[in-house]
């Protein structure tokens, strides 16, 4: 993968409508992947090292952004979801690499602002089922 723009990295929400729709205004955008590890060592562990169970943790991405709102409908999105609990199809778009969807859950949205400058935010999603790739 060649160097790329930051802005090019970008957070969608499902609009309702069959497509997605780019959440509005993110300056900066960051994509996790974890997965728990499964301890299966026992008192035969070969030099005493620590042994994982393969494929046996839970899987998770988090996704986290920053940015000011731009535009109407995704501000509206984002916000019934952090009101309702609820659970969107979101789609995460690497640049020259691929394309990460599925369900997320809002488990954080801040708004702050300075004296003399806009209101900005901090968006941080949870996935909340099976994720898919697909390569671009």
């Amino acid at each position: 993968m060649a160097i790329q723009k930051g802005r090019d990295l970008l957070v969608k929400i499902a609009d309702g409508a069959g497509g997605f729709t780019t959440v509005a205004g993110l300056r900066t955008r960051k994509l996790s992947f974890d997965s728990e590890t499964v301890d299966v060592t026992h008192s035969e562990s070969v030099g005493r090292w620590r042994e994982l169970l393969s494929g046996a943790g839970v899987r998770k991405a988090s996704v986290a952004g920053a940015g000011v709102f731009r535009d109407g409908a995704s501000d509206a999105l984002i916000r019934g979801l952090v009101f309702d609990g609820g659970i969107a199809e979101f789609q995460i778009v690497i640049p020259d690499f691929g394309r990460i969807e599925g369900p997320f859950q809002v488990t954080g949205l801040d708004y702050k602002g300075e004296h003399a400058g806009e209101v900005t935010y901090d968006l941080a999603l949870e996935s909340a089922g099976a994720l898919a790739f697909a390569a671009l």
